[in-house]
């Protein structure tokens, strides 16, 4: 009888279930391994003395980790999960807001909290979550015809950010505001609040630079090198754009690659210029198409979608894997500042492949075809 039971639980599953963006998120995790390898054997025998394997280790087993966590939230009903955000964004935004009291600084930012085993970084957790509470609280009935739940997803904006600042944090930062911006707008807002929204947080930003120079004035510092070169210290985005140069189409060869032994960090922040650098331009290309061809099959999804909180959902989600995405390979090709951002389901960092999964986990129960589904 269980045996039955779990078969036609798990037959339910695979036959509702998304395949090609299951399939596309597959690649992308293996894809991490394989390029995680590559890019950081060298570091840890060669630099930190420690055993090649370190680093792939701990990538390997946050990899396994991160597809259980992906397919456990995949498979929970669908209505079971929508009544689970609220608590679920209050629990990592608890995390979030313990940070500047528990946190652990590394290279003058706290962003992590060391659980003992790893250090998690709670922004990561937090940002799917933050697009599902803005949505829940957009579509809630009680303020269907009220602009007061725009207020609302503001205020909470505002509070995630304010803890980022302080971290600081400014890249994430810029993608979450983005992020709500879009998920705003595709819910039906009007264009006048988006402007009056954007022109506070800019009025906001631009006070923290003038009366808090001595805190945020490497956000300064780094506009203005982006800007004026001649004026600053470029090393880590000039190397990485001089590594997808030397690149090329076809890349160097696999170890090839110097820029992940000359960039602190390569392994997270500037992976798009390691792979490019290694197997060319045409691999890296060939990711940011997946990248691109998930968030087709999520907005295609939405279209067929008669739940407004999935739809809207969907959207956020979508433009939330597209922004980070894209402003990483923009800070990997001197397109945009240094950020620090990590690129989804292919940098290095615990904290980075949950989060990835989460929201991976989201898309795929938000997209499944109720029809095969049995209550």
């Amino acid at each position: 009888m269980l045996v039955n039971s779990t078969k036609f639980l798990i037959t339910s599953y695979w036959r509702s279930i998304d395949k090609k963006i299951l399939l596309s998120f597959l690649v992308l995790f293996f894809l991490g391994l394989f390029f995680s390898f590559s890019s950081t054997s060298s570091l840890a025998g060669e630099r930190l003395n420690k055993d090649y394997y370190f680093f792939f280790t701990k990538h390997l087993v946050f990899t396994f980790l991160a597809l259980i966590v992906m397919i456990t939230i995949s498979a929970i009903k669908t209505q079971i999960f929508i009544k689970l955000v609220t608590p679920l964004f209050l629990i990592s935004f608890l995390f979030l807001a313990m940070v500047p009291l528990f946190g652990v600084e590394i290279k003058g930012a706290k962003r992590w909290i060391d659980l003992y085993f790893f250090r998690l970084q709670p922004i990561e957790i937090l940002k799917p979550f933050f697009i599902l509470i803005t949505v829940k609280i957009l579509t809630m009935e009680k303020f269907y015809n009220s602009q007061i739940k725009y207020f609302l997803s503001f205020i909470i904006l505002c509070s995630v950010i304010i803890l980022l600042i302080d971290q600081p944090d400014l890249g994430q930062s810029i993608l979450l505001i983005c992020s709500w911006i879009a998920t705003v707008f595709v819910s039906g807002v009007s264009l006048m609040y988006v402007i009056a929204f954007f022109s506070i947080f800019l009025i906001s930003f631009s006070s923290l630079l003038f009366f808090l120079p001595e805190k945020f004035g490497y956000i300064i510092n780094r506009l203005i090198t982006f800007f004026d070169p001649s004026q600053g210290d470029k090393f880590q985005s000039s190397s990485a754009l001089e590594a997808i140069k030397l690149g090329g189409l076809t890349g160097q060869g696999m170890g090839e690659g110097i820029l992940k032994e000359s960039v602190p960090e390569a392994h997270t922040d500037y992976v798009i210029a390691v792979i490019s650098e290694e197997y060319g331009s045409i691999v890296s290309i060939m990711i940011l198409i997946i990248f691109l061809y998930i968030s087709f099959r999520i907005i295609k999804n939405c279209f067929n979608q008669d739940n407004q909180f999935l739809k809207f959902s969907l959207g956020g989600l979508a433009t939330l894997l597209i922004f980070q995405t894209f402003i990483h390979a923009g800070v990997n090709t001197n397109l945009l500042p240094t950020t620090g951002m990590t690129l989804p389901f292919l940098s290095y960092g615990g904290s980075s492949l949950i989060g990835s999964a989460i929201l991976a986990g989201l898309v795929l129960n938000y997209t499944k075809d109720k029809s095969y589904l049995y209550d």
